[in-house]
């Protein structure tokens, strides 16, 4: 079972008694948000229900999986999502 995007919409609109497109709105805005502080490195919690933040991670060696090569893997960065006290409440 898996909500896609419209099917959020169109429940959030029902709920919050607004337009789907006043919905819409704030997702984009919301998603836009977060992209540029979690470029930024800046960490967004909204307490009880998530926090989201930029992890580094360091560079390492791997191995090419065709030809058992070693390669060198460049550092980089991850992005770390970690559920709140009532997003884990709600899961039980």
């Amino acid at each position: 079972m898996a909500k896609n995007r419209s099917e959020l919409v169109s429940e959030v609109a029902a709920k919050a008694d607004t337009s789907q497109t006043a919905v819409n709105s704030v997702l984009d805005a919301l998603f836009e948000v977060f992209s540029t502080s979690v470029s930024n490195g800046e960490k967004i919690t909204i307490p009880g229900w998530l926090a989201v933040e930029r992890t580094d991670r360091a560079a390492r060696q791997g191995r090419n999986p065709q030809t058992g090569e070693t390669i060198q893997i460049a550092a980089g960065h991850s992005v770390k999502l970690t559920a709140g006290s009532k997003l884990k409440a709600a899961a039980k």
